[in-house]
Formats: C-alpha cells, structure tokens, sequence
C-alpha cells in the first residue's frame, strides 16, 4: 500500500500531544496582530483622510479655486445650501457641480485667466 495508516494516541497514557500544549491564546496572536496592523496602515489614515475632506468641503466660499474629481479647474461663482456649488470654469460659463466631487482647493490666484 502507499499510503500507511494512521493511529490515534491513547488516551491512557496522561501525556498531551506536542501540538496541544499551552492554551489558545498563542493560536489568536497572529490574527490579532494582523487586526491591529492592518487599522493602523489601512483604515485610520482613510478615515483621516475623509476627515480633512469634509472639514475643507464645509468652509469653501465664494472665490475659492477648486480642482474637481473629474480635472476641471474653476472659480466657485456661488455656494448653495444644498449639496451643489456653481463654479466658473471660462469667462461667462458656469457649470453645476455636487461639492463631494471637488478634489482640492487652490491657493489664491492660481487661475489667472477666469
């Protein structure tokens, strides 16, 4: 035969197996380590993240140069209660946008020609 058999250990004998010594904890460790590594590399600094984009999302103006999700750079013509801010992208063209959307905020006079 190729494949040999197997036998359990006898209970009698009042020796616990090499692999059954100690408590589970040791066996909990590493998927707690894994836990632990994984919050403070992956979802904290996301957390932070959208932290800081909603604290910028609550103090745009009217004037402020925006970057869009989407690339599109403009002026903010004017902020609406709603979620919607209405920004001047050229001269006398105002596009409607949902404010989630705006990506970054610009320093002053960065877009020169609006």
């Amino acid at each position: 035969m190729l494949i040999s058999n197997a036998y359990a250990q006898e209970a009698a004998t009042g020796q616990a197996a090499a692999g059954q010594v100690g408590g589970g904890f040791e066996g909990l460790l590493l998927p707690i380590l894994f836990i632990v590594v994984l919050y403070f590399l992956m979802i904290r600094p996301q957390t932070k993240r959208a932290k800081e984009h909603k604290t910028m999302l609550d103090a745009l103006s009217k004037g402020d140069e925006v970057v869009t999700g989407g690339g599109i750079l403009g002026k903010i013509v004017e902020v609406g209660e709603d979620n919607f801010v209405q920004i001047e992208i050229a001269a006398n063209t105002t596009v409607a946008i949902q404010k989630q959307s705006i990506a970054t905020v610009l320093p002053k006079g960065t877009l020169k020609n609006i």
